[in-house]
């Protein structure tokens, strides 16, 4: 942004000062704005989940002051559709980072699925949504799922797997491509930085690495992990991709399902959730972001179906959300290579829905749980999120009821994706 001058009827120097003053006045202001909304110096979470609705998708907006269930503050259209999938096979609504926030929390990113593109909006200092200029964006692709955010780098996965878009014969393969994030929050295409992949394969997740450039994803129905180095410009380049070991499985009945994908904050360490056998596998990765098998270790307390998995900031916890009973394993990461399991968390089933995406808070202090209707039987109001509280030892607590998101009426409809802005 360019500051224009100031005409101010003042001597020479004065005139100068003034004008010094006045530019490091609004550099400060535009600074703040960015940089520090209102709600860091409070104890409010403002948590952020997707309707998914084909009858227009929005942002729902929910605050936690840690004292109740957390109060429905309004919803802001995101500029598309989301998707539905009557029959709930897998594929469809397998996906993680349907929505995240940049370091800053003060750009929120989106997927519309349905409709093949990206809203970003402005984060006001009071939790609020206000879209880009030009939002929504396309998406480089066909059913987008997931966005991750490295710098100024956004990294969108395609799913291409929306059925109301399967019968469409030009429809792209799915992919994995990148967008260069503007200061004003608008999106533009990476060139020669669309990496695809085959039909059917259900790309799921676009995982940016905690430590290196690195971006990782579980192509969740053709068995595969994908691993991609990101260069300074913002272009993919990926590495091989790479199927489960085989000796996973030497004992276990099913197909070999990556899903839900974390890093370790300090370490070169993957995690990776194994759904049909109820396994978490652990990877080194290198200095160009290939990656390597350690061990998995079997969820002892009964866990079932794990999909989904946050690691704490500190590095000493592991949580993996199971959408087969609705609860969370914990680990403890004292050997961050051979996770101990330390809880079987269930959680409230007030409201029936299937647990889904995670997140955890700044603070350490609240993870947060993604409820979504998970049949065809199942009512509207298992569209919903848990409020999880984190323990002084990483255990985990449900202090009160989750709460239910206001959509649905007439329109069947699938919640996707959560996350969470909040005091540091």
């Amino acid at each position: 942004m360019k500051l224009q001058p100031i005409n101010l009827c003042l001597s020479g120097v004065a005139q100068l000062a003034r004008r010094r003053s006045l530019f490091l006045l609004v550099a400060l202001a535009m600074v703040a704005s960015v940089r520090t909304p209102a709600w860091s110096a409070g104890v409010s979470d403002i948590i952020y989940l997707e309707s998914n609705s084909t009858a227009g998708n929005s942002i729902l907006t929910f605050q936690n002051n840690g004292t109740g269930t957390p109060t429905f503050l309004g919803s802001t259209p995101a500029g598309g559709i989301g998707v539905f999938d009557g029959t709930f096979a897998l594929g469809p609504f397998d996906s993680d980072q349907n929505l995240v926030v940049n370091p800053e929390g003060t750009l929120l990113f989106a997927v519309n699925s349905g409709s093949n593109s990206i809203a970003v909006f402005r984060i006001t200092s009071q939790g609020a949504l206000e879209a880009v200029a030009g939002s929504p964006f396309p998406s480089g692709g066909t059913d987008p799922v997931s966005v991750g955010l490295m710098g100024d780098t956004l990294v969108v996965v395609n799913k291409a797997q929306d059925p109301a878009q399967s019968n469409n014969a030009a429809q792209p393969l799915p992919n994995y491509t990148t967008f260069k994030v503007w200061p004003n929050g608008s999106l533009t295409p990476v060139e020669n930085s669309t990496v695809s992949v085959a039909y059917g394969t259900s790309p799921s997740q676009s995982l940016i690495a905690a430590q290196g450039p690195f971006v990782f994803g579980a192509d969740f129905l053709g068995g595969l992990l994908q691993s991609f180095q990101v260069d300074e410009d913002g272009v993919l380049h990926q590495n091989l991709p790479q199927g489960l070991p085989n000796s996973v499985f030497t004992d276990e009945a099913g197909p070999h399902l990556p899903l839900g994908l974390r890093t370790h904050p300090d370490l070169p360490i993957l995690y990776v959730d194994i759904v049909p056998t109820s396994q978490v596998a652990v990877y080194r990765y290198d200095e160009k972001g290939k990656l390597s098998f350690v061990r998995a270790v079997k969820e002892q307390l009964g866990g079932v179906a794990p999909c989904w998995a946050v690691v704490n900031h500190a590095g000493t916890r592991l949580y993996v959300t199971n959408t087969g009973d609705a609860s969370i394993e914990v680990y403890d990461l004292t050997d961050p290579l051979n996770p101990a399991e330390i809880q079987h968390f269930v959680m409230d089933s007030t409201s029936g829905g299937a647990a889904f995406s995670t997140v955890i808070d700044s603070s350490g202090q609240w993870l947060y749980v993604s409820s979504e209707q998970g049949s065809s039987t199942a009512t509207t109001s298992s569209n919903a999120f848990h409020s999880l509280k984190v323990l002084a030892d990483g255990t985990l607590t449900e202090p009160f009821a989750p709460a239910i998101l206001p959509i649905g009426g007439t329109v069947p409809v699938r919640a996707q994706g959560i996350t969470v802005v909040g005091a540091n």
